[in-house]
């Protein structure tokens, strides 16, 4: 089992930063996929932003260039770096780990961390 802890979530003005953490319950590098996703209210969650154990990472055309992940195994943390941030980012941002075990996907979330951009 995976549990994940989200922070780093809060108020920023447009076109500032933020970086959000997700602090997992085991080695980072155990996990095969870890992500960053996004639900705004009245829409469905979407992908922000994922890392595989082997350093790869995926992101949607809306963030693309402006929103980085990275992970710290040291810690057992990722991190979503936020920069350039518009209205249109404000969300609840939840951490998700796709862990694979004898054939089956299990997979987990945080409990999200609020993340609201002012124009």
């Amino acid at each position: 089992q995976v549990q994940l802890v989200e922070s780093g979530g809060g108020l920023v003005q447009a076109g500032g930063s933020l970086r959000l953490s997700c602090t997992a319950s085991r080695s980072i590098f155990s996990i095969n996929t870890m992500g960053w996703y996004r639900q705004a209210p009245g829409k469905q969650r979407e992908l922000v932003a994922s890392i595989t154990s082997g350093g790869s990472t995926r992101f949607p055309d809306s963030v693309k260039g402006r929103f980085t992940i990275s992970g710290d195994n040291a810690k057992n943390t990722v991190y979503l770096q936020m920069n350039s941030l518009k209205p249109e980012d404000t969300a609840v941002y939840y951490c998700k780990a796709d862990l694979w075990v004898a054939g089956r996907l299990d997979v987990y979330w945080g409990q999200g961390t609020r993340v609201t951009v002012s124009s």
